[in-house]
């Protein structure tokens, strides 16, 4: 196993995703599944919703993982790192600067600007893990469980927490009929 490029393909993941784990989940998947192929869609598809069920940061659950299984404990702190330091020290670097410059035009609108671009990539990935979805559990179950999720978010005010929990538990029960 190449360890340089576990180390890489997290690393560039995760400088790239401004924004934190939202905006970096499609960039990851991008390099594990299209660029490296440790992972198919349809197993990236499970990662994310596991990670998405356990507390703390997607994005470092997802490396994890990944490194753990292409490299086993060395794996595991490679990505962990490639995923952990960089943000923490652009954070720092980071905060610095805009705590510096917060009134400035410039920043204002830097941080305005990233935001449709994030909203984007998100609804990227949400289009190829519902194709995965469907063709999981099939158009029914997908829009139904889309559907309540979306009420349950919005209207509901029920956590989205919570939300994924249910989705998670509910998708868990249903394949365990259709195995049976």
């Amino acid at each position: 196993m190449d360890w340089w490029k576990l180390f890489w393909g997290f690393f560039v993941a995760n400088v790239l995703g401004y924004g934190g784990g939202p905006s970096s989940i499609p960039l990851m998947q991008e390099e594990i599944v299209k660029h490296y192929g440790w992972l198919s869609n349809a197993q990236f598809a499970d990662v994310l919703a596991v990670g998405n069920a356990l507390p703390g940061p997607i994005a470092t659950k997802i490396a994890a993982f990944v490194g753990y299984q292409e490299a086993g404990w060395w794996g595991f702190v490679i990505t962990t790192i490639a995923t952990v330091v960089p943000s923490a020290i652009a954070l720092i670097l980071l905060l610095q600067i805009v705590n510096r410059f917060r009134q400035s035009f410039a920043v204002k609108g830097m941080t305005l600007l990233v935001q449709p671009l994030i909203a984007v990539l998100m609804v990227g990935l949400t289009w190829e893990m519902g194709e995965v979805s469907l063709e999981s559990i099939g158009i029914w179950q997908s829009l139904g469980i889309s559907a309540v999720s979306f009420w349950a978010m919005t209207k509901g005010r029920i956590h989205p927490g919570l939300v994924i929990i249910a989705a998670f538990v509910y998708g868990g029960i249903v394949l365990s009929h259709q195995v049976a």
